[in-house]
């Protein structure tokens, strides 16, 4: 007598669904993100002095490689609220960007829904490894910006990547080799620059959703 196993109709069914699930969401990061061209043609604003405000916020904050540092400028672009924290999710998902950065804006300055129009700009700096070309992962940071900047009721501003051959503004072709991720902060010379926020609730954030 031989004893077997009839093949299940139930795996084939479970592998394909899981496929299935697995494009889908693939398919949901892709549309959170946005390329180098959708970000130029958005409108962001640009920055008088890019190099004042990279320096500004690497003397605060001394990103290192994996840090992002969010930042709220007024109209003279002067600093006036400015967050950092590491970046722990393992996917690259505009939402949970998204949702980290909104975490902090929260955290350190009052939103500003009930105007008309934004008065201050939200721009972000990424400490990252790698060279100043654009990445899928630089799209959804993009992405997580604009809509975090959105919901807090703030104008979009730049998007600056910081390696250890400098820091470049995407979209706008400026850059430069000082600051760097590995190089020493300099003197901060601006006003009383405001205290510096870390960690806290975003890193929470993060954790979270990537374990979805």
């Amino acid at each position: 007598m031989t004893f077997g196993f009839a093949p299940s109709d139930a795996a084939p069914l479970s592998q394909s669904s899981t496929s299935a699930e697995m494009s889908a969401d693939s398919a949901h990061r892709l549309a959170r993100m946005l390329e180098p061209a959708e970000w130029s043609a958005a409108g962001i604003p640009l920055l008088r002095n890019p190099r004042e405000v990279v320096s500004g916020l690497h003397s605060r904050h001394r990103p290192t490689p994996l840090t992002a540092v969010v930042a709220v400028l007024d109209a003279d672009e002067r600093i006036r609220a400015s967050a950092s924290f590491s970046r722990r999710a393992t996917a690259t998902d505009g939402w949970i960007f998204r949702n980290a950065l909104l975490a902090q804006l929260r955290r350190v300055i009052p939103h500003d829904l009930r105007r008309r129009t934004p008065v201050r700009t939200a721009v972000l700096l990424y400490c990252r490894e790698g060279d100043a070309r654009w990445t899928q992962e630089d799209g959804a940071w993009m992405w997580g910006l604009r809509d975090a900047c959105t919901l807090h009721g703030l104008r979009c501003g730049a998007y600056i990547t910081l390696t250890r051959d400098g820091w470049q503004v995407l979209g706008e072709g400026r850059g430069g080799r000082r600051p760097s991720a590995g190089s020493e902060p300099e003197a901060f010379t601006g006003a009383d620059p405001p205290t510096p926020r870390a960690g806290g609730s975003a890193s929470e954030v993060l954790r979270r959703a990537a374990a979805r």
